[in-house]
């Protein structure tokens, strides 16, 4: 089973393995939001979308619906 972005809790960071899919804007992969960076999760709002994102030092705030087809692993946490 393959962790996503949505996955991550507040403070965890992972690298950002695959984002392969027709359901990422092309706005979030000009963002940074490509393989190979890091990501932590700094902020959840209430009833847990969006997610307030750190890539790669750009923030980013993106929906849950978006973050599940984004393929990462966790370096800690």
């Amino acid at each position: 089973m393959s962790l996503t972005l949505a996955d991550l809790k507040r403070g965890e960071q992972g690298i950002i393995k695959d984002v392969s899919s027709i359901h990422i804007p092309l706005k979030l992969l000009e963002m940074g939001c490509l393989p190979g960076n890091s990501v932590e999760l700094v902020q959840v709002a209430p009833f847990a979308d969006p997610m307030y994102l750190n890539i790669n030092g750009t923030h980013l705030a993106i929906r849950k619906e978006t973050a599940i087809h984004i393929v990462i692993d966790i370096v800690n946490g």
